[in-house]
């Protein structure tokens, strides 16, 4: 009875440490991750308040294929957190320095693939069956912004090692920079101020550029400059191609990216089968994931630094510390979303009129909100338990689960209830939602069976 009542407490200590721990880690992840996404919504505000619609309609899908395409190499930057994070707990300053190097160049090929492959969609952009008026405005912009794949590539290597050190002050700051920086350059270019021409939706594609190559060239100034950085990147001569260490980030990093691209990829697809549904539908569909992308990204913060936590103790080869950090990492994302669930129920109309304030838009993507809301606890689960795999070096099984939940459930289901069901644009969103309920079903299981696996793998071996 003596060894309970003292375990006890120890237990729910070591609980509420591990979640100020992980809160003061994942605070400036989050808020990093608040001004990226809050960046896309200002373009979104901006754009529909001074262009209508189509110009948002169109802004919408070319992000999304934008980001379909870069989420590949987004995913393989974000293996280099927990890499790093594992080095860093085994005291190797020497593979610290290693990583960032080969996250680099691993950044900067995939951030010219990317940009290749974007303008070779816009090119072809008759694919996706949009509009005239939509497919106008939506191929120039698109190949705008198709060159920041490259400086944003480049800014996540540095943000994905700095991060891995628990140094996450850095890209929090310039991330908010960037954001406060494209509030003006979207209203020079948009409409054309202070002498310069009114460039419409590819002033906010030009914007958008700039923003993102500021963020990479402020980062890198912090890196040449930060003693503090500085000290875990025993910089070598030469850049010689670290060829061991882009393997280990390509075999983690695009498994990691293929689960992004499986999610990513079913939302841009019900993006494309919304617009098959007309112009006002998809404006609608614009405004409610923008609105549900700001709440995703900050469940994300929580994710990385859950990531980060994991692969602390996994590194230390602490299994109990395995399972109690991404269980905190779980709750975290949940408390949060749960309160985001709530205030797009409420307030669904009050939002959607941030971005636009009367038409067939506004009915539609008020009920839009409602489903959202119902999937924020889905959402930020799955999105916390892919980085707890992650920072356990799990990618493979969790791949599969993401082509499954989006691709075999969510998709099909989606379009299976807007046109045979006849339920429209609420159909889609609705098979979304099931494709991520079963996602965090199944991403939350594995975490726990592993993590059990390697308690018991660990006992094993001291013994």
């Amino acid at each position: 009875m003596n060894i309970q009542k003292n375990t006890f407490p120890s237990t729910l200590t070591l609980y509420r440490q591990e979640f100020w721990d992980t809160l003061r880690l994942s605070y400036p992840i989050v808020v990093a991750q608040i001004g990226l996404v809050a960046m896309g919504v200002t373009d979104s505000l901006m754009v529909g308040h001074y262009l209508g619609e189509v110009a948002l309609g169109a802004s919408g899908i070319a992000n999304s294929i934008f980001f379909v395409v870069c989420v590949i190499g987004i995913g393989v930057m974000s293996i280099l957190a927990p890499l790093t994070a594992s080095a860093k707990s085994q005291q190797n300053t020497l593979r610290c320095g290693q990583l960032l190097r080969a996250g680099l160049q691993v950044g900067f090929l995939i951030g010219l693939l990317s940009m290749f492959v974007i303008l070779v969609l816009s090119w072809n952009f008759a694919w996706f069956r949009q509009s005239p008026a939509v497919m106008a405005q939506a191929v120039p912009y698109l190949q705008i912004v198709a060159v920041s794949a490259l400086p944003m590539m480049l800014f996540l290597a540095f943000k994905g090692f700095s991060d891995g050190l628990s140094i996450t002050q850095p890209a929090m700051y310039i991330t908010f920079f960037a954001f406060f920086i494209n509030i003006p350059l979207n209203w020079l270019l948009i409409e054309g101020h202070w002498g310069l021409p009114a460039w419409g939706l590819n002033g906010a594609g030009l914007a958008t550029l700039l923003s993102r190559t500021l963020m990479w060239i402020g980062l890198y100034l912090i890196f040449q400059y930060s003693n503090k950085i500085k000290s875990y990147v025993p910089f070598q001569k030469g850049w010689l191609p670290q060829w061991e260490i882009i393997q280990k980030i390509m075999i983690l990093g695009l498994p990691a990216g293929f689960q992004y691209l499986f999610e990513a990829g079913a939302f841009a697809a019900a993006a494309v089968i919304i617009g098959w549904l007309g112009e006002s539908p998809l404006a609608a569909h614009q405004i409610a994931i923008s609105m549900a992308s700001i709440t995703y990204m900050i469940a994300a913060g929580f994710a990385a630094a859950g990531s980060i936590r994991v692969g602390d103790a996994w590194g230390a080869r602490n299994p109990v510390g395995v399972r109690r950090n991404g269980s905190v990492a779980f709750g975290l994302a949940a408390a949060f979303m749960l309160v985001s669930c709530l205030t797009f129920i409420i307030f669904n109309q009050a939002l959607v009129h941030l971005y636009i304030q009367e038409g067939e838009v506004v009915g539609i993507a008020a009920s839009l909100m409602i489903i959202a809301g119902f999937f924020q606890l889905s959402d930020g689960v799955q999105c916390a338990a892919l980085g707890a795999l992650r920072g356990l070096e799990d990618v493979n099984i969790p791949t599969l689960f993401a082509l499954v939940a989006y691709w075999v459930i969510g998709l099909p289901l989606g379009y299976w209830l807007a046109f045979e069901a006849k339920m429209g644009i609420q159909g889609v969103w609705i098979g979304l939602s099931a494709g991520l309920t079963a996602s965090a079903f199944l991403l939350t299981s594995r975490f726990y069976i592993l993590a059990g696996q390697k308690s018991r793998y660990e006992q094993k071996a001291l013994n």
